[in-house]
């Protein structure tokens, strides 16, 4: 069975076309809660660039940044940038296997890096048929993520907790992987 993928963006607005402040990934069996996800990747992103090919920034985002635990908000903020290509080649080769793409909400996350491929004229490294929503999947069942988690707003923490999340919840439903 192929390891499913959760993502998680942290942007700088809220609309499709927002700069993606950082991308983190990480590699998960949803029916093993034993297994903690990982590997993973991170990336910060080349914000001037974003700017340049036109993605918008909210102003409302940035006052909301600015209200963030300043560990979190630093360290996104702060250090090494990546480009465009470089997230397209990184991301590309990480998702090569994958099965199912986990997302905290597809119309957030998935949107934001389709219209960033659409703009450079890439292909999508997914299928639609791939995409899994855990937001709607902890509005049903139940969110298992401990409130006021270290980290929060961290792309890969998010990452794995949103995957631990997951686990958790095929564990307690009893799922199986299909055969």
């Amino acid at each position: 069975m192929a390891l499913a993928v959760m993502l998680d963006l942290e942007t700088l607005g809220t609309r499709p076309d927002t700069v993606i402040l950082t991308l983190g990934a990480v590699k998960f069996d949803p029916f093993d809660p034993t297994r903690e996800p990982g590997p993973g990747i991170y990336m910060r992103m080349d914000i001037e660039e974003q700017l340049a090919l036109g993605r918008t920034v909210d102003d409302s985002t940035i006052v909301w940044w600015a209200q963030q635990d300043p560990r979190v908000r630093e360290e996104a903020f702060e250090g090494g940038r990546t480009s465009v290509d470089q997230l397209h080649r990184d991301l590309n080769r990480f998702l090569v296997g994958a099965g199912d793409i986990w997302a905290q909400g597809p119309v957030f996350d998935i949107a934001i890096l389709e219209d960033l491929y659409r703009s450079q004229h890439w292909g999508f490294p997914w299928s639609f048929w791939q995409i899994r929503d855990s937001r709607t999947l902890f509005s049903v069942h139940g969110d298992p993520r401990v409130k006021g988690r270290d980290q929060a707003h961290n792309a890969l923490m998010d990452s794995v907790y949103q995957a631990q999340a997951v686990q958790t919840i095929y564990q307690q439903l009893g799922l199986e992987p299909r055969a």
